[in-house]
């Protein structure tokens, strides 16, 4: 529990830090619409980015002005005034005024070997730079959080010095003085110490800003909180440069769950796993299954013994139930799998079970196809199709009579291929010929070709991606090989697999079973919004 001490205030820095992460840009339409996000989360601090360094940031700031971010405020970064620079005639401070922003976030130098290499500078002038910028904001009628760049590092170098920067910013007029530990390089042990020499010399209300090079930014942030800090900085999914930011979706979850800290409003925790996975597709990240409290991975159960024990119990391998962040159980089929593995995930797809005898015979078939190298946990419409076949005998919409692929030659270095399909439908045969660019391509596009006249609902679907491993490479060319195709339909997506020593014949399972799969759920959803009408209409009467 928190023991009383007060919960620390968030300060939110995705838009800023987080966009030094590789890979990771935002637009100004993006960078609005997280901030948007962000505030009605509950996020009381938001900075947008550096108006001095980018046209897009500035861009964002003349945007924001226009917005109603429901009483979060927007900060704009910057750093000190240049060396021997006035502040009113500094670029960067006059863009930070220029954002029009409530709340502005300085950088300066802790560090005595950033000052002598990086800023080129004596250890004097730094000490006038952070006094003047400051100043020189506060008097402009801004809240000034004051980051102390690599705070950590120049306390271990020359402890006196660092002091005496923050010194210089609270005399000042600092609102916030934020210990930066810039490459991620403290030990949590190390916290405690330095946070309470920092006390001693300093009343401003302190702050944190760990990086995670170490792996270790939670475990800094949550000493820091512990030894008194009142600020805590942070990205949304841990984005940031080299590894990262301390990821604030963790932290929430742990001051919240773990330490009784009430930071976000009542029931936004809850909305914080949608949170995470709203940013990263705005970012066009894919977001890691394995994130603590949000990731797909998050509680999931694969061992047979430990599903048996969380259907019974869920704390026997939960630590905190995943609704309280807007998670789900997810129960994972594979050849590890045992008997209340499949009950559970048949209750799930709403597929009858009872029968004792089918649910050992689907057992075994999962069994012996991952043996051949299936992997169900990783396409969840394959395994669904199965057990349906195997519990409630599902009839296919189609069959296959046979197909064949060739490579004819090349056009622009790009090898052409045909493919021609025959399949069964409705008691009729199907004969298609396509080309492509590829024989997968190919492929897809004779199966469609045989389907669609049957199936128009066809048309909507498309591959968005497909990925081969190979199994046994020691084989060479004749290894076996998985396919994974994922299918969308514009109403969701979902996985299929396919696996033999043919990659085509894999591609092709894997093609079969994802437009297989794809009409099963559209005649499924079809049936459920009758049954939903003849209720409502005999309700009604």
């Amino acid at each position: 529990m928190s023991g009383g001490r007060k919960a620390p205030v968030p300060y939110d820095t995705t838009l800023r830090d987080g966009t030094q992460g590789l890979g990771v840009s935002f637009s100004v339409a993006d960078k609005l619409k997280i901030a948007h996000r962000l505030a009605a989360f509950g996020i009381p601090y938001i900075e947008g980015g550096w108006p001095g360094s980018n046209p897009r940031d500035a861009a964002f700031f003349a945007a924001a002005r226009h917005e109603d971010f429901q009483g979060a405020r927007i900060a704009a970064f910057s750093s000190t005034r240049r060396p021997h620079v006035a502040p009113g005639d500094d670029p960067s401070l006059r863009a930070l005024v220029e954002a029009g922003t409530e709340v502005t976030c300085l950088v300066g130098k802790s560090w005595d070997l950033h000052v002598d290499k990086a800023l080129g500078t004596t250890l004097e002038e730094n000490i006038q730079m952070i006094g003047s910028s400051i100043a020189f904001l506060k008097g402009e009628g801004k809240e000034v959080v004051y980051d102390a760049e690599h705070f950590f590092d120049g306390f271990r170098r020359n402890r006196a010095y660092a002091i005496e920067t923050l010194q210089a910013a609270e005399a000042a007029g600092a609102d916030w003085i934020v210990l930066c530990d810039t490459n991620g390089g403290t030990l949590p042990q190390e916290v405690a110490p330095i946070m309470a020499a920092v006390a001693a010399a300093v009343k401003t209300p302190l702050g944190i800003h760990p990086h995670d090079d170490c792996g270790l930014a939670l475990a800094v942030a949550l000493e820091a909180v512990r030894a008194g800090a009142q600020q805590v900085q942070g990205t949304l999914n841990g984005y940031g440069e080299r590894t990262g930011n301390l990821n604030l979706i963790t932290f929430l979850a742990v001051a919240e769950l773990k330490l009784g800290m009430s930071i976000l409003p009542p029931g936004r925790l809850e909305q914080i796993t949608d949170l995470s996975r709203y940013v990263a597709e705005v970012a066009n990240q894919a977001l890691s299954p394995s994130l603590p409290f949000v990731g797909e991975r998050a509680f999931a159960h694969k061992g047979g013994v430990h599903v048996s024990a969380v259907m019974r119990e869920p704390e026997t391998y939960e630590h905190v139930p995943p609704q309280r962040v807007g998670n789900r159980r997810q129960v994972v089929v594979s050849d590890l799998s045992g008997r209340s593995n499949l009950l559970e995930r048949a209750r799930e797809l709403g597929i009858d079970a009872r029968d004792r005898a089918r649910v050992a015979r689907l057992l075994e078939e999962v069994k012996r196809l991952e043996h051949l190298g299936y992997h169900y946990e990783a396409a969840e419409a394959s395994f669904e199709l199965l057990a349906r076949r195997v519990l409630e005998d599902h009839v296919p919409h189609f069959d296959l009579v046979g197909y064949h692929v060739r490579v004819e030659g090349h056009q622009d270095g790009v090898p052409l291929s045909e493919a021609t399909v025959r399949i069964e439908v409705r008691g009729e045969l199907a004969h298609t010929v396509a080309g492509g660019d590829g024989p997968v391509a190919a492929l897809d596009r004779a199966l469609r070709l045989a389907l669609i006249p049957a199936f128009p609902e066809i048309e909507a679907m498309r591959l968005v991606d497909y990925k081969v491993r190979v199994l046994d490479g020691e084989e060479g060319t004749g290894a076996r090989v998985r396919v994974l195709i994922e299918t969308e339909d514009g109403h969701g997506s979902w996985t299929t697999i396919g696996v033999s020593d043919n990659v085509i014949d894999a591609s092709y399972q894997a093609l079969s079973e994802s437009y297989e799969y794809g009409l099963m759920r559209r005649e499924r959803a079809k049936d459920e919004g009758q049954r939903v009408a003849t209720r409502v209409s005999a309700g009604a009467e």
